[in-house]
């Protein structure tokens, strides 16, 4: 079964410098827009502030507890991985429409390394890629090749202007794989908060399976009508509220207005993942905190979507609020994404099947000893 939904042409579109590659050009060498030195970006301290990704890792160990509400925090000796290689290009002609790709110099005949897509969140308004700086680093130091991707943020560019600009970074990233000894068949997309929507967007929309071998997202809200109708609540926090008006600026409508058969209703069914999903799409890990303002409802819907499509779809719950890239800090997080990663990116390996059990809770577990190389997160606004 194939989806009804036009596929974007953008997503054939890949620019490698400020002057515009031709669509047939697939294979042509990107020109970096700049090469910046891997810096560490100041942490936020506004109460908005748009951050869903790692902060940089202390030189000290954090005291190890476990709290009373099931919350475990663990301690270990940050390592900062040894930089890769990076550069900024541009797969689009937009300010916004640029990634920042990781990698090392493989040696001649180096089979190529699997990759993955990085997309920020920040409630489709606000983020930057450069944020998931660290976690790229330490990706890369585990065998991977990284690009991140920035798109075009809500109010200036609405619905669907978002998933054609991921739809064309990983374009570009498959495009331009040799550049730096990427296989562009072995791609899993990772994405936060509104970009974990982004990336289920990406692993739904039309053949997804056959454009990523899996999506990995974290505290993603991925049907905006719900993430609306929880701002409205009695017992909403900011974190919700500010949610629903971004989803109103996000589909340049209020969902209230979304009559059957209006331009708001089909906006707003097209934004919704679960609306895209068929035996096409790529197997999906979801993972939530288990009192976070997006919840873990966010995820169930799609889930049950995939499952009957005959698709895997697993549920992971941290107990606790974190939310996106908070919940990296966690010991199970970071060592449950790279065992996903390794099962979906070897080679030969392939989607498919109804999903694993969820873990959403019950009796604490062991955690597992926190690997050196991970970064200390704080809790965001995002």
């Amino acid at each position: 079964m194939r989806k009804a939904v036009v596929f974007s042409a953008a997503l054939a579109a890949t620019c490698a410098s400020a002057v515009a590659v031709p669509v047939t050009a697939r294979a042509a060498t990107p020109a970096p827009t700049s090469s910046p030195t891997p810096s560490t970006p100041a942490p936020d301290t506004g109460a908005d502030a748009p951050a869903d990704a790692p902060t940089t890792p202390q030189g000290s160990p954090s005291d190890a507890a476990g709290a009373a509400d099931g919350t475990v925090t663990a301690s270990a000796v940050m390592v900062t991985p040894e930089l890769p290689r990076t550069e900024t290009y541009s797969y689009g002609p937009a300010d916004l429409q640029e990634v920042d790709a990781y990698w090392t110099t493989a040696e001649r005949g180096t089979a190529p390394r699997p990759a993955v897509l990085v997309v920020h969140g920040g409630y489709w308004l606000q983020g930057d890629k450069s944020g998931w700086e660290y976690f790229a680093r330490r990706l890369v130091a585990d065998g991977y090749v990284v690009l991140s991707a920035n798109y075009r943020l809500a109010p200036a560019a609405q619905w669907p202007a978002q998933r054609t600009d991921v739809l064309a970074a990983l374009n570009f990233l498959k495009a331009n794989a040799a550049r730096w000894n990427a296989d562009p068949e072995r791609v899993v997309v990772i994405g936060s908060s509104s970009g974990g929507h982004l990336a289920t967007q990406l692993g739904t929309y039309r053949d997804g399976g056959e454009r990523v071998r899996g999506v990995i997202a974290l505290s993603p809200p991925n049907d905006p009508e719900l993430a609306y109708a929880d701002g409205a609540a009695p017992t909403a926090n900011h974190q919700q509220k500010k949610l629903r008006r971004a989803v109103i600026d996000l589909l340049g409508c209020d969902p209230a207005d979304a009559v059957a058969g209006s331009r708001c209703w089909r906006v707003l069914e097209d934004s919704k993942s679960a609306t895209h999903v068929g035996a096409e799409d790529a197997p999906m890990l979801f993972m939530h905190g288990t009192s976070e303002f997006v919840p873990v409802s966010e995820s169930r819907g799609l889930a049950t979507a995939l499952r009957a499509a005959g698709i895997e779809a697993t549920i992971k719950t941290v107990e606790g609020s974190a939310h996106a890239s908070a919940l990296l800090n966690h010991p199970d997080t970071y060592p449950t994404i790279t065992e996903w990663l390794r099962e979906r990116l070897a080679p030969g390996a392939s989607g498919g099947g109804a999903g694993r059990e969820d873990d959403e809770g019950g009796e604490p577990e062991t955690p597992v000893e926190l690997p050196s190389a991970l970064p200390t997160q704080r809790a965001t606004d995002d």
